[in-house]
This record gives C-alpha cells, structure tokens and sequence, in this order.
C-alpha cells in the first residue's frame, strides 16, 4: 500500500495499547483533561464493540476504521490518542503505517501490566455491569505478554508508573504540553 500523509507538522499523534485494565482510557482520558480542546480519542473499544459490534478477530473491520478515524481527525488538525488493546499481530500493521504516514510527532506506548496486576485494577472499576460480564477467566484468556509492536515502535511504560506521571511523561515526550490546544 503507498503511503500517504496524513496529518500536519503541527499534529500529535499517541498510541496507547496494553492489556485489558491496564490502564489505556485513563490514560487518554487524562490526557484529554490535561491538554483540553482539540484532542480526538479513537478508542478500539468504541469503535469494535459499540459502532461495528464485531468480534476482535484477525482481519476484523474494526482495524481498517480505527485507522481511517485516526487519519481523518489528523487531517482535520486534531491530535489524536487512539487506544485499545489492539493486538500486534491484528493491528500491528495498520499501526506501524499510521505512524509511518503522520507527518508530526508520534509517539507510541505500551503499558506493561502483569496479570496478577490487571486483575486488581479491573476489580475497581465502577461499571457494575462490566464487572459482572467480565470476569477474571476473560481478562486470563486475552491476555497477551509484552505483545510488542516490531520494530521498537513502543516505549514500555510498567505497572508502577502512576497514572498522572504517565500523563505528564506521554504530554512531554510527544510535544502536547507544548502545544496550545484550539477551541473548537
């Protein structure tokens, strides 16, 4: 597939992927109240299971649109968080050419949370639902240890990183704190 820019100079593009509860909406979220306007949020889970309510799967539709999201809200000047487990071997690809093509600065990360860890962290959430339909046997079977992207395209950030110093870390290291955000 040719490559094509995406994006501005002046355009931020995070990554953020990691297990289940390890984190990543926090993450994009804080990211969000700290920066203010003019962040999109593409999160895997809104768009795999609430737009497609498809099934994560090799191929999967959701891969294709979480990469044309990303690409449209940088064209349109957003600097974008996209976030989601997003496996390697599934998104690995779209993510790789993503930032090949963004023409600012990207940043990916990984958050490198142990299963004993996830489990305690998903037990706090307040989704009584979710808690009810997620059990630990789930959170056990996806599961995937350091599923790193090829290529170091990922700075590992591990289960002691608080959640305001990971923002504060992904703000400076992709240049957001640097940047006025735009009331749109």
């Amino acid at each position: 597939m040719p490559s094509t820019s995406v994006g501005t100079e002046e355009t931020r593009l995070v990554v953020v992927r990691g297990n289940s509860a390890s984190g990543k909406s926090s993450i994009a979220a804080g990211l969000r109240e700290r920066f203010g306007r003019n962040l999109a949020i593409v999160g895997q889970d809104t768009l795999r299971r609430d737009v497609l309510r498809e099934h994560d799967r090799p191929g999967a539709a959701n891969i294709g649109l979480i990469g044309v999201t990303a690409r449209y809200a940088l064209d349109a000047g957003f600097h974008t968080v996209v976030e989601g487990i997003m496996y390697a071997d599934r998104y690995g690809t779209m993510l790789a050419d993503l930032v090949r093509d963004h023409r600012g600065v990207s940043r990916c990360y990984y958050l490198d949370v142990p299963l004993t860890e996830t489990f305690a962290r998903h037990a706090t959430k307040g989704d009584a639902a979710l808690l009810s339909q997620v059990t630990d046997d789930h959170l056990r079977d996806w599961y995937r240890e350091r599923d790193l992207l090829p290529g170091g395209l990922e700075s590992v950030v591990d289960a002691t990183s608080a959640l305001a110093d990971t923002v504060t870390r992904i703000m400076r290291e992709s240049g957001l704190d640097r940047v006025r955000p735009v009331d749109r």
